[in-house]
């Protein structure tokens, strides 16, 4: 949507410009250089995740996976179904990168040894954090990302 609004920009000032020479007969010379169009508006809906996985103790699971959504793609395992979820949660207002509050009451105990990173745009936004299953918390805010995360 913000593409097509910022070339119809251009396609207006295209037209604008091929219209000056009968303007200027009735109101005189436009001010030169006529204004450059605007350039292309950002997608505050992009979201482009670098999402890696170690100590999980599942080959598949492992590694280093790339998470483009709209359309979904990259080397994800489930980008369509990962894109999904991260949609459902924007539109829920939730924001599953948020870090688990530092006065929250968790239960303790321990998940598995497994550590995640994200780093990339979530809807526009910038992310950069990880993920563990150390405790209660961390596993509930883990699974919440499942399958952007692998279910360890």
């Amino acid at each position: 949507m913000l593409r097509r609004l910022a070339l119809t920009a251009v396609a207006s000032l295209a037209a604008l410009s091929a219209a000056t020479p009968a303007a200027t007969a009735a109101t005189g010379p436009l001010p030169l250089p006529l204004p450059l169009p605007l350039p292309l508006l950002q997608d505050d809906t992009a979201t482009r995740l670098t999402i890696t996985v170690s100590g999980s103790g599942i080959a598949e699971a492992e590694g280093t996976f790339e998470l483009r959504c709209g359309p979904a793609g990259g080397s994800h395992p489930v980008a369509r179904q990962a894109c999904d979820r991260l949609d459902e949660l924007a539109g829920a207002g939730a924001d599953p990168f948020a870090p688990v509050p530092k006065d929250a009451l968790c239960t303790q105990q321990f998940g598995s040894p497994a550590t995640a990173r994200a780093t990339g745009t979530w809807h526009g936004r910038s992310v950069d954090t990880a993920f563990a299953r150390t405790n209660g918390c961390e596993i509930s805010r883990w699974n919440n990302l499942r399958p952007v995360l692998p279910n360890v």
